[in-house]
């Protein structure tokens, strides 16, 4: 039997969901709005927002099952690749996502960047951003076809049981897309308006391939325009940590409406509901956890214990004795000359040094020169101290590794 292509907008009504139904969801929107916000003020070192941008890129990537270990990741951002070609591939895509994810961050900031984000070619640059920086070695699919970033496609195609709309229809789907999701009013509405787009553009799969990740960082960036997550939490850890669900409501959600009680549109309302919800759902849940985890009285605790396994267990030269100075680090989100770190430990001149050379080389200081400025640092191996079950894969990893 031929199946006959989509090719006109009216054809993925809803594009949201009615009057009616939306009340549940800016109920959960207004939530999330209110917990975020509050986050949002909580101070946090640049290493955090970092590391957060190298999770991001892992989770991404292994919701399409491409992903690296994380100490694989660590060794791709000093550019240290893998002999196998295979595993260099999927380390050169991960730093290809953290670069664009910095790169793209500052180009959509405030209802401005929210705006533009809907933009079709700002589509095109997001694509762009991913893969323009990976080698011509690396641009083919699975099926050996070129990959061109940024172009949208130009055959059709099917993933899974998902037949995606016909490639000369683009144009006018993705106009329709952004039209009604950028066109949203500002606050609760932009949150459920995200959520949607998110799936919908699932929908149009714009590119011959890369869309699940097109998707997830318009997504992260979109929450970021709204001055929702400052850098300190993406659902893209939430998505990844129930990926069946995610894919699930995500096909559930391209299937034609369940009868006449299921909206007026040609696909379900209900399912856009429920893919919605979760994605609200799954924000929620990420940043109550990010939220806990920078809970400031914890903290202090917490770099007390890793300095005291650095120096009982490990013996790496580090101290008790730099916890007053790492912890105002945290708390301050600044640098400080090494004269006033060495000063705040309280100990002699020789043994200060000493104690600040042990701490940069196991990476819990940071400074980008040798004898710049030193900041907080957050290496993977004191992730399971610092911020515990994060990113409990590279606390995995490292303990593997017998780090």
């Amino acid at each position: 039997m031929v199946t006959e292509l989509y090719d006109s907008p009216h054809q993925f009504e809803p594009l949201l969901p009615r009057q009616a139904k939306l009340e549940p969801l800016l109920t959960q929107a207004h939530d999330l709005s209110s917990a975020a916000l509050a986050m949002s003020a909580q101070p946090a070192p640049k290493e955090l927002r970092a590391l957060l941008r190298a999770m991001n890129s892992y989770y991404s990537n292994r919701i399409e099952g491409q992903h690296t270990r994380p100490l694989e990741l660590e060794q791709a951002l000093k550019h240290d690749f893998s002999a196998d070609t295979k595993l260099a591939a999927r380390q050169r895509l991960a730093l290809a996502h953290i670069e664009a994810e910095a790169a793209l961050e500052p180009h959509f900031m405030g209802d401005v960047g929210l705006c533009a984000l809907y933009k079709p070619a700002s589509l095109a640059q997001l694509h762009r951003e991913l893969f323009a920086r990976l080698p011509a070695s690396d641009l083919h699919t699975d099926e050996g076809e070129n990959l061109r970033p940024g172009q949208l496609r130009s055959r059709e195609v099917q993933v899974g049981r998902h037949i995606a709309p016909a490639a000369a229809s683009l144009p006018a789907l993705i106009e329709r897309w952004g039209s009604v999701y950028g066109g949203v009013r500002r606050g609760e509405a932009s949150l459920v308006a995200l959520a949607a787009a998110h799936q919908r553009l699932g929908s149009i799969h714009p590119f011959i391939d890369g869309n699940g990740r097109v998707m997830r960082l318009h997504t992260h960036l979109a929450l970021g325009a709204l001055g929702y997550t400052q850098g300190l939490w993406s659902p893209l850890r939430g998505f990844a940590r129930s990926v069946d669900r995610y894919y699930g409501l995500i096909a559930a959600a391209d299937e034609p409406r369940r009868g006449d009680l299921d909206g007026r549109g040609n696909l379900s309302e209900a399912a856009l509901v429920d893919w919605i919800a979760y994605v609200l759902e799954t924000c929620i849940d990420q940043v109550r956890f990010m939220s806990g985890l920078l809970q400031l009285p914890a903290m202090e605790g917490r770099i007390a214990a890793c300095l005291n396994f650095e120096q009982t267990s490990l013996k790496s030269g580090a101290r008790i004795e730099a916890l007053r100075p790492l912890h105002y680090l945290f708390l301050s989100g600044t640098a400080l000359e090494r004269g006033e770190f060495k000063r705040m430990t309280g100990l002699g001149d020789r043994t200060a040094v000493s104690l600040l050379t042990a701490l940069l080389k196991r990476g819990l200081l940071a400074s980008d020169s040798p004898q710049g400025r030193v900041r907080f640092g957050l290496p993977l191996h004191a992730l399971r101290f610092y911020f515990p079950a994060l990113w409990p894969e590279a606390e995995a990893d490292v303990a593997q590794a017998g780090g």
